[in-house]
């Protein structure tokens, strides 16, 4: 029996465990990146662990995502991460020079490579056949100091295209499609595997676009074959030296299949509040729209800019549309500077953002109240753009650009002949905003910065023989990190400091949760299923471990959310009736009588509700590592013990 893609890879990187899917496998990771949004802790972290050097091929710091500038506080945090990877060994991509998805594929991804990275959307690099995967920042930091990197071993589901894209329907479409038949949940514990021969019809950008909202299904990754297209792409950033070619064996065998004919397939767009909830443009046509924003990591590469600059040339964005452009990396928006399509886009109207996340992580660019609001991103969860009654939907580049001309939701389709970028022989290469880290010898004279802003990773304990908390708060399905820790950039500048950006905690579920849960000393919270789904951010563990949480009991966690919960000591229970749910309710009193012997010896987790008198029964599906972690109060102080 042959291997998938993505085993070949695994096969090659495994350190410790066996390919048994459901089991916990360690991987040697190769490559890191982090976002600044996340990567002050995870760079605390890693200095908290005492190596000296990076032990990876490559480390990388990006700059993207904190970079409006109201206050002293994220120039800090940006000061202290370029000094961090200065005297570590960590390349560091100043701000400007790009969104971490976009310039890690164009400036270091290399095939049949692992990259973990300290940002749901790292799969990525998929598009040019990485393992690469969304992990918090101390997994990162644990990789960063030559540690393996965890993960269940999963299931490979094989995405089979055949067919051709017809004009003006897009890459978005295509995993729009996916996420329409997998759900925001389809894919977890899995990894999606794209192949047949639709997949030679579509670029390096477009292949790109695919794995990076491939983080909205709940994969643990997806990928892309390596081959001719892939050379290319990597030659004409003169880096085809990089190159390999990677398919799956003829023989491997899949857990699942998806067939997807392209030719069939239609402009969408994923409506509020869910990447999940498709509906075609066609369906759509004729609302009013208010805002159109593109750019993010899905859909700011060269390709879908040079489009949009086409569909803009020479006309006017409609009175009533405010329309932003991000584009994804210095290199795209110096080339199209350079072409005269960035002229065609400031002609048309568009308002020119700098090259960074902007919009999409609730930076600048909310719509107004109740506004419609086309966005090319990935995400479109309630109040993340910062306007909590915005109604997001979420399209690609070429429905954004028209209907931004006409006002209201238009189909590209109708735009008749299409339009056909081609790739560049050879990209513009300049990486004159990437900082290299100081040579060996001079690490030890290198100082690192800290602002006020920066406080200490959060202090953990060990694990109780037995846990009395009380029910902090109670939540429904699909919980978003963007619900548990929210974004904006009233918040986001505070990410280094956690004991004020608890203050933050769920206040867009309950405003008073963290006060309450402040005051109560130890607590847990109840949701329900597919807890945690969306950004890697760890915040969304350590601000309710700051608060007291001890526990969350749900129906079932995101993946990521779940590995978060446990690096920082939170007992991840899960309902073994989810009838049970309903039997705990805000403020109840709740008891885990023996939890510390149960988790060491493995079985069921009793949790008794003192105020009803109810008794449930809830697993925590632990291997020995991670029993291990949550004894030891989470995976810094595992680390420590454990060397």
């Amino acid at each position: 029996m042959g291997y998938t893609l993505a085993e070949k890879i695994i096969k090659e990187h495994i350190v410790d465990g066996e390919m048994v899917k459901g089991t916990d496998i360690g991987l040697r990771i190769d490559q890191t990146l982090t976002q600044d949004a996340t990567g002050t802790m995870a760079y605390l972290e890693f200095e908290a662990m005492g190596v000296p050097r990076v032990k990876t091929e490559k480390s990388v710091a990006y700059i993207d995502h904190n970079t409006l500038q109201t206050g002293f506080e994220n120039a800090d945090d940006h000061r202290f991460i370029q000094s961090v990877c200065k005297k570590h060994g960590i390349y560091f991509s100043k701000p400007g020079n790009g969104i971490c998805h976009q310039v890690h594929l164009e400036r270091f991804g290399k095939p049949g490579k692992t990259l973990i990275g300290s940002d749901s959307h790292t799969p990525t690099g998929g598009g040019i056949g990485m393992l690469a995967m969304g992990a918090g920042g101390l997994d990162v930091a644990v990789a960063m100091g030559g540690g393996a990197y965890y993960i269940t071993m999963p299931k490979m589901v094989r995405v089979n295209l055949t067919g051709k894209l017809q004009p003006w329907v897009a890459a978005k479409d295509i995993i729009l499609e996916v996420l329409r038949i997998m759900s925001v949940k389809g894919g977890v514990g899995k990894i999606v595997e794209y192949g047949g021969e639709g997949v030679k019809t579509l670029s390096v950008p477009e292949r790109a676009t695919i794995t990076n909202m491939g983080a909205e299904l709940g994969a643990t990754t997806s990928i892309f074959p390596s081959d001719e297209l892939t050379r290319q792409f990597l030659k004409a950033q003169g880096r085809e030296e990089d190159w390999v070619e990677l398919t799956p064996d003829e023989d491997a065998v899949y857990d699942e299949v998806i067939d997807i004919d392209l030719s069939t397939l239609k402009p969408m767009a994923a409506c509020p509040h869910s990447p999940d909830n498709i509906k075609t443009i066609e369906s759509l046509a004729g609302q009013k729209v208010d805002q159109v924003c593109i750019g993010s990591c899905t859909n700011s590469s060269y390709r879908d800019l040079m489009t949009v600059a086409h569909i803009l040339k020479g006309k006017t964005v409609a009175e009533n549309v405010s329309l932003a452009i991000a584009p994804g990396s210095k290199q795209v928006f110096n080339m199209l500077a350079l072409n005269g399509a960035l002229g065609d886009l400031i002609a048309a109207g568009a308002r020119i953002l700098e090259s960074a996340c902007g919009p999409c992580i609730g930076m600048g660019q909310s719509p107004n109240s109740k506004g419609i609001s086309l966005r090319t991103f990935n995400r479109n969860f309630l109040g993340r753009s910062g306007t909590k009654d915005g109604q997001i939907y979420l399209v690609s580049p070429e429905t954004a650009a028209v209907s931004a001309l006409t006002g209201v939701f238009t189909d590209p389709t109708t735009l008749g002949e299409g339009y056909t970028v081609e790739m560049p022989e050879k990209f513009l290469i300049n990486d004159n905003m990437v900082i290299d880290p100081a040579p060996v010898e001079e690490m030890d004279n290198i100082e690192v910065l800290r602002g006020p802003n920066i406080k200490p990773f959060p202090e953990t304990t060990p694990l109780e023989e037995t846990i009395n908390a009380t029910c902090a708060l109670k939540v429904e399905d699909n919980i978003t990190t963007d619900h548990i820790m929210p974004a904006g950039a009233k918040i986001l500048p505070l990410r280094s400091n956690i004991p004020a950006i608890s203050q933050h905690c769920f206040t867009v579920c309950d405003p008073e949760f963290p006060k309450r849960a402040k005051e109560l000393g130890s607590s847990i919270i109840v949701g329900g299923a597919n807890y945690g789904q969306g950004s890697s951010r760890e915040h969304a563990a350590l601000a309710p471990l700051y608060l007291g949480v001890k526990a969350v009991l749900v129906k079932s966690f995101a993946r990521i959310h779940r590995a978060n919960l446990i690096n920082a000591g939170i007992l991840p229970l899960e309902f073994c009736n989810e009838a049970d749910y309903d039997k705990i309710n805000l403020n109840d009193e709740i008891t885990l009588p023996d939890v510390k012997d149960i988790i060491a010896n493995g079985g069921d987790v009793k949790v008794v509700n003192k105020t009803t008198g109810e008794e449930i029964m809830a697993k925590c599906e632990l291997t020995d590592r991670t029993k291990a972690i949550i004894i030891a109060g989470g995976l810094l102080n595992y680390t420590k013990e454990n060397g």
